[in-house]
């Protein structure tokens, strides 16, 4: 008598089976109009989710939603530093798609970069009260709205973007590295919970990708004026100065660091092929926060 094989397909069968990995899942994207958050959104339509980016630049967000298509992408305005946003974002992805299978909780700040703003002597209270209200504070009320959709349905996603500087000291000012360390022990915590219900919760923990937000931190901190006012060409200059500080710091040579490659990975972890990765920091650094070459290797 022949045993009758009942194993699920592996997600690697099902990945050649069906390359679109988000196929039928719907998203939230908070901080989803530009920069990694961008990436991210195109990366899960691309992959066949239906996507709701949630932001507070209404102009960024309305023209990726347009360009992309209403039927893949809409937007809701959202400051995730507010409740009562946070809770108008789900609700309305629940009103329209009747389900919420991944929350990436992306928007962040990092907070003034100026010497004076970084010493721990010339803490601005309200200045790191504001970077953690919105960095911690934010995925926080993230996971509370987002759970309270995935919980009844024992499934979902919640993917977090944290940063090497919740892994590393020294690699951000007080506030933002506070906030980041923050979020990494929440995605533990909540992960430690919600296992119970069916849903993962993990997130990323990126080097410097050249975003609007960091080459505007490096103009700040460098003493080179305002963002807004920088010609083009200045700011092609200053993002081919921030990828090679991080090509030059990363264990790893040859690939540049790009906002894609934090997009694929918050794919990997919004898909079913990480079914079974949970409470997990995927930090993506190139090797900078593994090691440090003194002998010479």
């Amino acid at each position: 008598m022949t045993a009758v094989d009942n194993k699920q397909p592996s997600p690697a069968a099902a990945i050649l089976h069906n390359p679109r990995r988000l196929e039928g899942k719907v998203a939230i994207v908070t901080g989803g109009s530009r920069g990694i958050g961008e990436a991210i959104v195109r990366a899960f339509v691309h992959h066949g989710a239906v996507v709701v980016v949630a932001d507070i630049d209404d102009a960024g967000g309305h023209a990726l939603a347009a360009a992309l298509g209403p039927h893949v992408c809409t937007y809701v305005h959202c400051d995730v530093a507010e409740e009562a946003d946070v809770d108008r974002a789900v609700t309305t992805t629940l009103d329209h798609h009747g389900r919420l299978d991944v929350l990436c909780n992306n928007a962040g700040v990092l907070g003034r970069q100026t010497r004076a703003a970084k010493s721990i002597a010339s803490l601005d209270a309200a200045e790191f009260a504001r970077v953690l209200r919105v960095n911690a504070l934010g995925a926080a009320l993230g996971m509370k709205h987002a759970a309270r959709a995935m919980v009844p349905r024992r499934a979902g996603s919640i993917v977090s973007v944290a940063s090497v500087a919740g892994v590393l000291g020294g690699l951000g000012p007080h506030a933002y590295t506070a906030s980041k360390h923050a979020l990494v022990g929440l995605t533990k915590n909540a992960a430690c919970e919600l296992g119970e219900h069916g849903i993962r919760v993990n997130c990323i923990s990126p080097f410097g990708v050249a975003t609007p937000m960091l080459v505007n931190a490096l103009r700040q901190g460098g003493g080179l004026g305002d963002a807004d006012q920088a010609a083009a060409s200045e700011e092609e200059e200053e993002v081919e100065k921030m990828e090679e500080m991080v090509r030059s710091l990363a264990t790893l040579k040859g690939p540049t660091l790009r906002a894609g490659d934090i997009a694929e990975a918050a794919v990997f972890l919004a898909s079913d092929e990480s079914r079974y990765v949970s409470g997990h920091n995927l930090v993506v650094d190139g090797g900078v926060t593994t090691s440090r070459n003194v002998i010479g290797l």
